[in-house]
C-alpha cells in the first residue's frame, strides 16, 4: 500500500512538472534504463565467461547442440 501510495504521489508531481521537464524526466528515465541493461548484458557475459573456463560450457555444431539437448 505504501509503494502505490508513493508511486500515485510521484505521479501527481511529474503532473505539476513543465512538459520540458518531463520530457527531461523521461530521457534520463531512458537513458538509466539502457544503462542498467548494459550492466546486465555484461555480467551475463562475464558469467558466461566464467562457466566456459570452468568447463560448464557446451561446443559443437548446431545438430551437436540440438542432439544435447534431446537426450536431456
Amino acid at each position: 500500500m505504501s509503494q502505490t501510495l508513493q508511486f500515485h504521489q510521484i505521479l501527481e508531481i511529474i503532473d505539476d512538472l513543465s512538459l520540458d521537464e518531463q520530457e527531461d524526466l523521461i530521457n534520463i528515465i531512458r537513458h538509466r534504463q539502457i544503462e542498467k541493461r548494459r550492466e546486465e548484458i555484461a555480467e551475463n557475459i562475464n558469467q558466461a565467461r566464467q562457466d566456459y573456463q570452468q568447463g560448464k560450457g557446451f561446443r559443437g555444431t548446431i545438430d551437436d547442440i540440438i542432439a544435447e539437448l534431446n537426450n536431456d
